[in-house]
């Protein structure tokens, strides 16, 4: 048996090849299910939109490069879905540095998103750059 086997639970035959592997696994082999992550077409699709507002939209009075903004808008993203009853699955912790002389924050990272943790962040893209008049430079659909 290949040290890593990936099923996607899609059908009963894939249900039946996974419980069959699980089955004649070694002694000491580990088993995780989990939520699909997202797919690239989203990343492409949000790092897209970042970059749009990046260039659009100002914050504390500047623009900011995409990486920056995109910190930002994770930021505020996780928030909202704090605020919601939906906290993201890595949520965000914010501490101070260890002179304490600065804040730092940690854990929230675009590349663990889920796939509808992605669908839910392009969703509030949109409504970010909607409230700001952000005017998209690709005719994205909402389909996520």
């Amino acid at each position: 048996m290949s040290a890593r086997r990936t099923f996607v639970l899609a059908h009963d035959q894939a249900r039946n090849n996974a419980a069959r592997c699980v089955m004649d696994a070694p002694p000491g082999f580990m088993v995780v299910i989990s939520e699909p992550a997202k797919k690239r077409i989203q990343e492409e699709k949000y790092h897209a939109m970042i970059g749009d507002i990046a260039r659009q939209v100002e914050h504390i009075g500047r623009k900011w490069d995409a990486d920056d903004m995109k910190r930002l808008l994770i930021d505020e993203f996780a928030d909202e879905m704090r605020a919601a009853g939906t906290p993201l699955h890595h949520d965000a912790r914010v501490v101070p540095s260890f002179d304490g002389r600065r804040i730092v924050q940690l854990g929230v990272q675009s590349r663990e998103f889920y796939v509808k943790e992605a669908a839910a962040f392009i969703e509030f893209l949109y409504a970010f750059g909607a409230a700001r008049e952000v005017r998209w430079s690709e005719p994205f659909s909402h389909k996520n």
